[in-house]
C-alpha cells in the first residue's frame, strides 16, 4: 500500500533568483542588484539593501540562521566563506550592535542612548583580533586533543641517527620537493610521524616510501628503480633510500610487527575525535581486491565482469567530502550488511550523533531495514529490482521538487512503503520513506528508500544522498585508482582459512532439477492455453483430449517440484570443506602488508582533499584547482636541514595566478607550524634557486 505524500511545489527560478539551501532563496532586483529579497519557499521573509553594508551583515546571520548554505550563499553575494564565519563568530560574541558597528537604522540617533546600558556587558576591543585569537585557541585545542592520543606500541625513543631530517646540510636540490606540503599536513593534523614511530619504531621509514609512491604515483615497490633515489631521500629526510632490495627489507620489518590493525584504528578514532573527517553521511561499499595466484580463496564478485573471481572485498567508508573515515579487508565476497551494522557499534562512543548510512543494492531487504531500525542508524539505499514501465506512467506533475546536483537537473517527490517483517513473535510491519527521482538530463527515472531516525530529513537531502556518492559522483576510490592502484598488494602470504564453509553441493543439484522442472511447468501452461477443449456427444469432457493431458503432466511436475523442495530442507545450506576428500582447503591472505599500504593511501588522499580545499579559496577557477595542485606537488627544488628546521623551496609556477595561489598556499602551510618529535620545525617557501644565487654573489665577490 502506497500513501502518497504531497510536498510543496518550488517555482523554477530565474537567472536573478539564486538557491542558498534550505528552501531558501536571493531574488535580485533586475534593475538594482543592490535591492534583495530572501525568500522561504517562495514567501518574502525580509527586504534587503546590499549598499548598507551593516544590513549586508543582517542578511548574511539571518540567512545561515535559517539554515542557507555557506558556499552557497558566498557565491550568490561574492564574499568569502570566512567573511560570513566572521559575522557569524562577532554576533555569538559581541551581540548584534557589535556585528554593526553600533548602527541600527531603526534608531538612528538614538542608538548612542540605547547602547550605554549595555555597553558595560560587551567584550570590548577589536573584533578581528579577538576573533583571530579564538581561533588560534580552537586551533591549539585540536592539536592538543590530537597530541593526547595513546601510543601503546614501539619504544618511546630511536636512535637520534634513526630519526627524519637528523643529516645537517646546506640547499641541495630535489626533483620531488613538492611532496613536502603532504607531509606538513600530516604531521600537524594527524601526528602522524610520532604515530607510526611509535608502533614501529625504527621500521617507521616504509610509511615515507609509501607516500612518496602515492604523491608522485608510482605504481609498485618494484617501480622505485626508476626513481632518483639520493633526491628522493633528501626530501623524506634520509640520505639516500636504499635500493628495491633494501625497502622490500623495510617493508618485511614493518609488516612481521603486526599492528597494522592498532595503527588505523588509531588513526582513524583521532580523525573522528579531532573533526578531520564529517560525521553526518557515511558511505559504505565493497571494493573486489583480485587475487590471481595459485593458491584456493573464497571468490568476491566482480561488478565489471558480473562473475565471482578469486579475491577479497575493501570494506571502504567515507565522508559527503570524500575523505576516508574507515576500511576492512574480507574474506571473498564479503559482508557489508553486518559490516553497517559494525561500523556503528565500532565508532558510537567518539560520535556526537549517527551518522546516515548509505549503501548499495546490496543491502536491499526488509530483515535488514529492520535491523538497522532497531539499532538506531539513519539509512539511504536505493530499491532493488525497480520496474521501469511503471515508473514511466507516473505523471509528471507528481514530481513536485526540483534541485541540481553534479550540473543535471532532477525532480522528486516521496511516498511511504511498507515493508513485512517476520518475527520469533509473529510478523512485524515496518514503513519507510519512497523517493522517487528523477534525471531530467537524461531523462531516467529510479527510486531509493529512507530512514531518517528523527532527523528530518527532506525529500531532496535524502534524494542527494544517495546521489552524491553514486552516478555522476563516483566512489573515493575509483578516483584514487588514477594515482594509485588500490588493489595493490605489496607482499602476499597464505595461510588456512577458518572459514571453510561451501554451499552443500546436494542443495545445487536439487535447485538445479527444480529450476528445469520450473521451465517445463510454464511451458506446458502455455501449451495448455492454446489447447481447446474436446467434449462427448454428452457433453462430458473426453478424458484422451490434448488439453486434459497436459494438466496431468502438469500435475505431476508440480508434485514433484513440491517433493524436491522437501528434500532440499533435509540437508544443512552449508558444509565444512575440509571433512570432504574431494576438495582443496580454502586459504586466506595476509593483509598486513596490504593494510600498511592501504593506511598511507587513505591518510594521504585526506590530505589530499584538505590541500585542494585550501587552494579553493586562493584560485580564481575552480575547474583547475586539482589539476593546479598535481602542478605544485610535481614542483622541483631544494631542501636545507638545518639544526632547528628544515627548508623546502619550490621553484615558482609561470602562470602569474597560478603562482600567487602556489605561494599562498606555502603561507598557510607555514602559519601550522608543523614540528618533528625532536622539534625540528617545517617550513615551505616559493623562490628561485639559492644554489644559483649563492654561485652569482661569489663570483660577484
Amino acid at each position: 500500500m502506497h500513501k502518497k505524500i504531497i510536498m510543496p511545489e518550488i517555482k523554477p527560478v530565474d537567472e536573478n533568483v539564486i538557491m542558498i539551501g534550505a528552501n531558501l532563496s536571493l531574488e535580485f532586483n533586475k534593475k538594482d542588484k543592490n535591492l534583495v529579497l530572501l525568500k522561504k519557499s517562495g514567501v518574502l521573509m525580509k527586504r534587503f539593501d546590499l549598499s548598507d553594508k551593516p544590513a549586508k551583515k543582517l542578511l548574511v546571520v539571518e540567512a545561515v540562521e535559517l539554515g542557507a548554505t555557506k558556499y552557497k550563499l558566498s557565491e550568490a553575494l561574492k564574499i568569502s566563506r570566512q567573511t560570513i564565519h566572521n559575522y557569524i563568530e562577532s554576533k555569538k560574541r559581541f551581540g548584534t550592535e557589535g556585528l554593526l558597528g553600533r548602527y541600527n537604522p531603526d534608531m538612528g540617533k538614538n542608538l548612542e542612548k540605547h547602547s550605554k546600558p549595555t555597553q558595560k556587558n560587551r567584550i570590548q576591543g577589536n573584533k578581528a583580533i579577538i576573533l583571530a585569537e579564538a581561533r588560534k585557541a580552537e586551533r591549539i585545542e585540536n592539536e592538543n586533543k590530537q597530541l593526547k592520543l595513546d601510543f601503546e606500541f614501539g619504544s618511546k625513543e630511536i636512535p637520534k641517527e634513526e630519526m627524519p631530517f637528523n643529516a645537517l646540510h646546506d640547499w641541495k636540490e630535489t626533483r620531488f620537493a613538492g611532496i613536502f606540503p603532504y607531509l606538513i599536513v600530516l604531521i600537524n593534523k594527524n601526528q602522524w610521524v610520532q604515530l607510526i614511530i611509535n608502533h614501529f619504531g625504527t621500521a617507521y621509514k616504509i610509511f615515507f616510501v609509501f607516500l612518496l609512491m602515492f604523491a608522485r604515483n608510482v605504481r609498485s615497490i618494484e617501480q622505485l628503480k626508476n626513481v632518483h633515489l639520493k633526491e628522493a631521500g633528501l626530501i623524506l629526510g634520509f640520505k639516500k633510500l636504499p635500493d628495491v632490495k633494501g625497502i622490500w627489507q623495510w617493508f618485511y620489518s614493518a609488516s612481521i610487527l603486526g599492528r597494522s590493525a592498532s595503527l588505523c584504528k588509531k588513526f582513524f578514532r583521532n580523525n573522528i575525535c579531532c573533526g578531520l573527517v564529517n560525521e553526518f553521511i557515511w558511505f559504505t561499499d565493497g571494493y573486489l581486491l583480485p587475487y590471481t595466484g595459485k593458491e584456493k580463496i573464497h571468490p568476491g564478485y566482480n561488478t565489471q565482469r558480473k562473475m565471482m573471481t578469486q579475491g577479497q572485498t575493501n570494506q571502504v567508508t567515507f565522508d559527503i567530502t570524500g575523505r576516508i573515515v574507515d576500511f576492512k579487508i574480507q574474506e571473498g565476497k564479503g559482508d557489508l550488511i553486518n559490516h553497517i551494522v559494525a561500523l556503528k557499534r565500532e565508532w558510537e562512543e567518539v560520535l556526537q550523533e549517527t551518522p546516515i548510512m548509505v549503501f548499495d543494492r546490496e543491502c536491499y531487504g526488509g530483515e535488514f531495514f529492520n535491523i538497522l531500525i532497531e539499532n538506531k542508524i539513519p539509512f539511504v539505499t536505493w530499491e532493488n529490482q525497480i520496474d521501469s514501465k511503471k515508473l514511466n506512467k507516473i505523471r509528471d506533475k507528481e514530481y513536485s521538487n526540483k534541485f541540481e546536483l553534479n550540473g543535471k537537473d532532477y525532480k522528486v517527490f516521496e511516498e511511504e512503503e511498507e515493508f513485512i517483517v517476520e518475527e520469533d513473535q509473529g510478523k512485524k510491519s515496518i514503513k519507510l520513506r519512497r523517493i522517487h527521482i528523477w534525471n531530467q538530463t537524461n531523462n531516467r527515472r529510479t527510486c531509493c528508500f529512507a530512514w531518517d531516525a528523527g532527523k528530518n530529513l527532506s525529500t531532496v537531502q535524502c534524494a542527494e544522498a544517495i546521489l552524491s556518492r553514486w552516478g555522476a559522483s563516483e566512489y573515493t576510490f575509483n578516483h584514487t585508482k588514477e594515482r594509485q592502484p588500490y588493489h595493490y598488494h605489496p607482499g602476499f602470504d597464505t595461510q588456512k582459512s577458518e572459514n571453510q564453509l561451501i554451499q552443500n553441493p546436494e542443495i545445487k543439484k536439487i535447485e538445479k532439477e527444480a529450476k528445469e522442472i520450473n521451465k517445463q511447468i510454464n511451458k506446458k501452461h502455455k501449451e495448455n492455453s492454446k489447447a481447446q477443449e474436446n467434449l462427448n456427444k454428452d457433453g462430458s469432457r473426453r478424458e484422451n483430449s490434448k488439453k486434459a493431458r497436459l494438466e496431468a503432466e502438469i500435475k505431476a511436475l508440480e508434485k514433484r517440484h513440491k517433493q524436491l523442495l522437501e528434500e532440499k530442507k533435509e540437508f544443512a545450506k552449508e558444509i565444512d570443506v575440509s571433512r570432504l576428500e574431494d576438495y582443496r582447503n580454502f586459504n586466506t591472505i595476509d593483509n598486513e602488508g596490504k593494510n600498511l599500504f592501504d593506511f598511507v593511501t587513505a591518510s594521504v588522499w585526506n590530505v589530499r582533499k584538505e590541500l585542494t580545499d585550501w587552494l579553493f579559496c586562493h584560485y580564481p577557477n575552480k575547474k583547475e584547482t586539482v589539476d593546479l595542485f598535481d602542478a605544485i606537488t610535481e614542483c622541483h627544488g631544494w631542501v636545507k636541514s638545518e639544526s632547528e628546521k628544515v627548508v623546502v623551496r619550490l621553484e615558482p609556477l609561470q602562470q602569474p595566478s597560478r603562482r600567487m595561489a602556489q605561494d599562498q598556499l606555502c603561507k598557510r602551510l607555514n602559519v601550522l607550524r608543523a614540528q618533528l618529535p625532536t622539534g625540528k620545525l617545517l617550513q615551505i617557501e616559493v623562490g628561485t634557486s639559492p644554489i644559483k644565487k649563492a654561485i652569482y654573489e661569489k663570483s660577484r665577490k
